[in-house]
């Protein structure tokens, strides 16, 4: 079985910290990087080619829903938005992405969480639309 290789970009150290131990519980489920920032997020996904990002919406500088913008239009691959503000989710939705994830819910249920990682890496990406 090929893992689902993943890329993690949050500004919080402790998130980033939580979901790498929680991933790498998981036998399909490989960390190719973890980002603090947008600027390092994509230059890591660029080097390390990820099926699936999770991606923080509130970050400074490029916030997550520019980031993902950026991720549309250059790279073959799905995100997962989490934040604490629900409020974005279908903002994110429609900006591409696959689903959302409460950060509060991350250790209460992370099977949650997988699935929804799983379910984004089953869906076939879209063509690149071209680098802006």
């Amino acid at each position: 079985m090929v893992p689902i290789r993943l890329l993690v970009v949050d500004d919080s150290l402790t998130i980033r910290a939580m979901l790498s131990e929680l991933f790498g519980k998981q036998p399909d489920m490989l960390l190719v990087g973890m980002a603090s920032n947008g600027d390092e997020a994509l230059r890591l996904a660029s080097q390390s080619r990820p099926d699936v990002v999770t991606l923080d919406v509130a970050m400074p500088g490029m916030d997550g829903i520019a980031l993902l913008d950026r991720f549309m239009h250059g790279f073959r691959l799905q995100a997962v938005m989490l934040s604490s503000r629900q409020d974005l989710a279908m903002e994110a939705i429609g900006h591409g992405a696959v689903g959302f994830f409460e950060k509060t819910d991350i250790m209460r249920n992370p099977a949650a969480l997988y699935r929804l990682i799983r379910k984004a890496a089953l869906i076939q990406p879209a063509p690149v639309r071209g680098k802006e």
